[in-house]
């Protein structure tokens, strides 16, 4: 999957959220989002390794949450990324892939 083009898709999802919703999509809402979904993670993990309550949810509707929440951190993120300009696999080459052997 090539990130360019998933965040051009993402940010089409995302303006037809911000319109439908009625809100704007303002610098401080692309992180101020992110930061919601990493809570939503931590909260999903927290169930998922059972440190808080189930509310009702089975054990593989835990875990499909679980599973969910990390494209909803990765989304957001893209988002934020797209929003600043940030070329991320350029500057995972530069800040990741010079480590490799």
């Amino acid at each position: 999957m090539d990130l360019k083009q998933l965040s051009e898709r993402l940010e089409k999802i995302s303006v037809g959220y911000g319109e439908r919703l009625g809100f704007d999509r303002d610098p401080d809402w692309f992180l101020l989002k992110l930061q919601e979904e990493v809570g939503e993670l931590t909260q999903a993990y927290l169930q998922h390794t059972g440190r808080a309550r189930a509310k009702g949810a089975t054990p593989d509707g835990i875990r499909d949450t679980f599973h969910q929440e990390f494209a909803d951190v990765l989304c957001q993120l893209l988002l934020f990324a797209r929003r600043h300009d940030v070329d991320l696999p350029r500057e995972i080459e530069r800040k990741w892939l010079v480590y490799e052997a």
